[in-house]
């Protein structure tokens, strides 16, 4: 996993990862029956796809669990580690797959990922407390790194939201996004990821740059609003998560669009760092 993001120093383009979003799991208000081995089903069928065209690693969201909850239940954990094992089986081996648990559970999402042979997790609510859709969230830093320790986990990495996308952060409004890049950095980050205001949102690249300066030595992925006309932006980034652009009308509940993946990738192909 640490290889995955030396593109800078080597001069090569951003790092593409693509997202599989599950369908509702069972017990969640949007399934209406729909079992777990269908759900299954379809995300491995979106990776053969993006294994098709050569996306650089993936993460595992449970996406559709609307509306989430920030203690989620055991049967979430197991259903997104079959998922998840069933994932790592159909993509490269070579290619890093992580997972996210919403909201918030970043906990179980390192749970998911040891049992299932992941490399890394997408967590929210590292550093800084604030409010989100699902309500306030303390920063979880220390806790999480003493967990991941505790299960022999210490090679899945830990990339962490900053001023993350659906949260109000008036709470800490005083504190720029730089010094939360700075502050996630010192709590032992392994990467950042940068969002606009909501899923599908371009984030801004005056962030991107901040965060930059303020923390030259993790990796910075781009984890909201990438499309084909909006890459050469983020040129400074060193890895783009994309999920809705890869969907029908970009609506990141619609179906997986095979000429929208082959774009993407073909743009983020064409660039390199400046």
């Amino acid at each position: 996993m640490s290889g995955l993001f030396v593109a800078k120093a080597i001069g090569k383009r951003p790092f593409l990862i693509g997202m599989i979003h599950l369908k509702a799991l069972p017990g969640t208000p949007r399934n209406q029956g729909q079992k777990l081995t269908q759900i299954i089903d379809q995300a491995v069928q979106e990776t053969e796809i993006l294994a098709k065209y050569g996306l650089d690693g993936l993460i595992v969201e449970n996406m559709h669990d609307l509306p989430y909850v920030q203690k989620v239940g055991p049967e979430i954990l197991t259903s997104m580690t079959s998922a998840c094992s069933q994932v790592r089986k159909v993509f490269p081996k070579d290619k890093p797959i992580g997972v996210q648990v919403l909201a918030g559970a970043n906990k179980g999402a390192l749970a998911v990922a040891l049992a299932a042979e992941l490399d890394f997790i997408r967590a929210e609510g590292f550093v800084f407390g604030h409010v989100a859709d699902e309500g306030w969230m303390d920063a979880q830093a220390g806790e999480l790194l003493r967990y991941r320790n505790n299960i022999g986990a210490n090679h899945i990495k830990i990339f962490t939201d900053i001023k993350k996308k659906h949260c109000a952060h008036s709470v800490t409004s005083d504190v720029s996004i730089g010094e939360t890049a700075s502050a996630a950095s010192f709590f032992l980050s392994d990467g950042l990821i940068v969002t606009g205001s909501a899923t599908g949102s371009q984030a801004n690249p005056q962030d991107v740059s901040e965060v930059r300066q303020a923390t030259k030595q993790l990796p910075i992925l781009i984890g909201s609003g990438i499309t084909p006309e909006n890459v050469n932006e983020f040129s400074n980034a060193d890895g783009f998560i994309v999920g809705s652009y890869l969907k029908e009308n970009s609506l990141w509940s619609a179906e997986m669009d095979e000429k929208r993946v082959e774009k993407m990738v073909q743009a983020v192909q064409k660039m390199t760092y400046h």
